[in-house]
């Protein structure tokens, strides 16, 4: 289950070994980034980014730190910074920026193991960079699956935590006037186990309604006209994935005019593969296409990694097509994995829509992002 070991500059970068075959080479283009290494020292599973200190510049959090942009060079504690056990797992696995008590300035909320608490950690204000230790308490026990969302679910002011709590998929919502009050959890589904360290999980409009769905390995729920009330949401079944990959995306990567979805396929061995929307009558479903899989040949650029356990959807070239961030995530599962020993390097899928049809194509990037 481990993201990454290692905090660095590119945070949505995660790593990827390629074997690449004949391939001709205006097909693809390799994106070289800058590394910056901010600490050899493994604190978390993740990190991520957000204006910290109030001056307009986002900076990275890492565990227990974080490093004020642009530079990145100072860096400051959240709480005490021990070393984590590189043959166990991390204490912190995500965290995300957000003003969660209303006062201007950006806090954190970080989860652990899947099963823990979430954790508030509050901004110190002003003084921040040189406060002592951030207050902290917990707001909503039990964050589960691998890839929790935080992300604006049901259209109101401000984010949700979406994730698996006790075999139900939901939320969690909070009050950013009332800080110190528990977070109040809204369940989407009936029971269906995957609790705590399900994989794959993701939000997005799959049937064009303007309302966002979540989506996990097993298939989506329609998010109804109201939530008030906190009805069930509609389950419609569809597997995806076996094992389970990581986030999950809702996304027109044919340019059909309908949302497909993409996914890591087992987050821990291989497959990436987006998901074609199709339709008899009113009824959806999905063809797979594969992108990566457990053979080199399988790929149409012969890439082969493993342990995809994170995946980001965004313009990386700025062509206004959303590309597809993920790679080998090192040491997810310690020496269990295949190739685990093989290294961690970036890998983009860059989308690509033309009149014979769509394509993902990879732009690697060969520095190494952690190891």
């Amino acid at each position: 289950m481990r993201f990454r070991s290692v905090a660095s500059l590119c945070c949505l970068v995660v790593g990827c070994v390629m074997s690449l075959r004949d391939v001709v080479a205006e097909d693809f283009l390799v994106h070289r980034f800058e590394r910056q290494q901010l600490t050899e020292v493994y604190f978390s599973e993740g990190a991520n980014f957000g204006d910290i200190n109030k001056d307009g510049k986002p900076d990275v959090v890492h565990g227990p730190l974080w490093f004020e942009g642009p530079e990145f060079t100072k860096q400051h504690e959240i709480y005490d910074p021990k070393p984590q056990n590189r043959d166990g797992y991390s204490g912190n696995f995500f965290t995300w920026v957000y003003d969660f008590t209303g006062d201007g300035w950006n806090d954190l909320v970080s989860v652990g193991l899947p099963g823990s608490p979430a954790k508030l950690y509050v901004n110190p204000g002003k003084n921040v960079a040189e406060a002592p230790h951030w207050q902290t308490r917990d707001v909503f026990n039990g964050v589960g699956n691998e890839s929790p969302q935080f992300v604006n679910l049901v259209g109101d002011a401000q984010p949700e935590l979406v994730c698996n709590h006790t075999g139900k998929f939901g939320y969690a919502t909070f009050d950013v006037m009332k800080p110190d009050q528990p977070w109040v959890w809204h369940a989407i589904s009936e029971q269906v186990g995957e609790y705590p360290f399900g994989h794959g999980l993701g939000v997005g409009d799959i049937n064009g309604d303007g309302r966002q769905d979540v989506i996990w390995k097993g298939g989506w729920y329609e998010q109804p006209q109201s939530v008030e009330g906190d009805p069930l949401w509609t389950s419609h079944k569809f597997q995806f994935a076996g094992p389970g990959g990581a986030d999950m995306f809702a996304y027109d990567v044919d340019g059909d005019g309908d949302n497909d979805v993409i996914t890591s396929l087992a987050a821990h061995t291989y497959g990436l593969a987006w998901f074609e929307q199709t339709k008899e009558g009113d009824a959806i479903s999905f063809k797979k296409h594969v992108i990566v899989g457990d053979k080199a040949e399988e790929s149409p650029y012969g890439i082969l990694f493993t342990e995809p356990h994170a995946v980001a959807l965004i313009d990386m070239d700025g062509d206004g097509l959303k590309d597809i961030v993920t790679g080998k995530t090192y040491w997810s599962h310690h020496r269990q994995s295949p190739m685990w020993d093989a290294g961690a390097r970036g890998q983009e899928k860059q989308t690509q829509r033309r009149s014979t049809g769509c394509r993902t194509s990879p732009t690697a990037n060969p520095a190494s992002v952690g190891n």
